[in-house]
């Protein structure tokens, strides 16, 4: 089943890289598009009188695929500003730590050093192996860096740099059992993995919709547990901080409204969950399972034609796979973000984009690789052959 027509990538690249922005199907576009022309059309209108039923709609049906409350979930632009808001509303005192892993997402590390700066807090780095054996390692290597000083732990659900599926649920509930708050970045994790965020029953989960959702760029979630809820306030504080409502929670109140912007994105999430949804008979659960064994599929025969092990067993595979490459260069990367000069090559001759990335740091870099509907074996084998051309 060919399924590419459904999205307006460039038919002359082989796109082998969803995880970094995704890619926004042409029905979910043309959807946006219907909201912001309803928009334009009466801006008054739609932004007092439509809005808040809009948002209350697109809320309710998000958080029955996420399994969680509506009145517990706000949307956000993308989870680094979700990541960026619980940190900045936490209260640290010099001495505190917060923990997080050297698999983290480059932004929301950095976040957290932003936030333990200026209180004279400090960042504690947990060492997860590499390659990893199992998810058992990711636990207890998280939990040998907690101190009595670890106030909140970042965990990342899939890692951008290595694409492990790390055991969220239960992190979260060992660091709970030592008084460890959890703030989870699930930046890939909707529409990759089946997903209860009431089950992972972090204090504080943030998400991306436009990436396995597909959902357009600037939809993301953040998952507040209702006990933790008064502390955490929106990155910009708005009408919402005064308003005399008592009608829905000082949270939503504040989280609906940080002042005008265009919430077609936020909207459209419910429509890319139908149309996503209804692309292959098993629904939702076959588009995981279908993404997956291309990924494990694919990252098999590029491990082959590397001449690599697999560095973590399958049980820790969703649908992004990193396998390590000869070293690099040792300059740090050029931009924020980086691209790597065999990034470039592929691209540029071979009509390739694929993630080159530094990790864990200069010279030692990654292949990543992420497989979507619209991908299929072949690309990975024209990879493989112009990787042996090009290293």
């Amino acid at each position: 089943m060919d399924l590419k027509a459904n999205w307006r990538l460039d038919p002359a690249v082989v796109f082998l890289n969803h995880g970094s922005f995704g890619a926004c199907p042409v029905a979910v576009l043309e959807a946006q598009a219907r909201f912001r022309e309803r928009m334009e059309a009466e801006p008054v209108r739609f932004f007092v009188r439509e809005l808040e039923p809009l948002w209350d709609r697109a809320r309710a049906e998000v958080a029955a695929f996420l399994d969680c409350s509506p009145e517990d979930l706000a949307f956000v632009p993308n989870a680094t500003a979700g990541v960026n808001a619980v940190l900045r509303s936490l209260s640290l005192s010099p001495g505190d730590e917060l923990l997080v892993t050297d698999h983290a997402y480059n932004a929301c590390r950095n976040a957290l050093e932003h936030a333990a700066s200026g209180a004279g807090a400090r960042v504690a780095v947990a060492k997860v192996p590499w390659p990893v054996t199992s998810p058992a390692a990711v636990v207890r290597a998280v939990l040998a860096a907690v101190t009595e000083r670890t106030r909140l732990a970042l965990i990342d659900h899939v890692t951008s740099p290595t694409g492990l599926v790390l055991p969220a649920a239960e992190l979260v509930s060992a660091l709970s059992a030592r008084g460890v708050d959890s703030l989870v970045d699930g930046a890939h994790a909707p529409g990759m993995l089946p997903l209860s965020v009431r089950a992972v029953g972090a204090a504080y989960y943030a998400g991306n919709f436009h990436k396995w959702v597909c959902a357009p760029k600037g939809a993301g979630f953040l998952h507040v547990r209702p006990d933790k809820q008064e502390a955490i306030r929106p990155l910009a504080i708005s009408h919402g901080a005064s308003s005399p409502r008592r009608d829905r929670s000082r949270f939503q109140l504040e989280f609906d409204w940080t002042g005008t912007d265009d919430p077609s994105a936020y909207l459209c999430v419910p429509e890319a969950l139908s149309f996503m949804g209804a692309l292959l008979p098993g629904g939702w659960p076959e588009v995981m399972r279908r993404n997956r064994e291309l990924a494990l599929e694919a990252r098999a025969l590029l491990a082959k034609a590397l001449g690599v092990s697999l560095p973590c067993p399958e049980e820790m595979v969703g649908s992004l796979a990193a396998l390590p490459l000869p070293d690099g260069s040792t300059e740090p990367p050029a931009t924020p973000l980086y691209s790597d000069p065999l990034q470039d090559a592929l691209w540029e001759r071979h009509g390739i984009e694929v993630p080159v990335v530094p990790w864990p740091a200069p010279p030692k870099r990654l292949l990543r690789i992420a497989a979507q509907l619209y991908n299929s074996i072949g690309q990975y084998e024209r990879l493989a052959r112009a990787l042996e051309a090009e290293i």
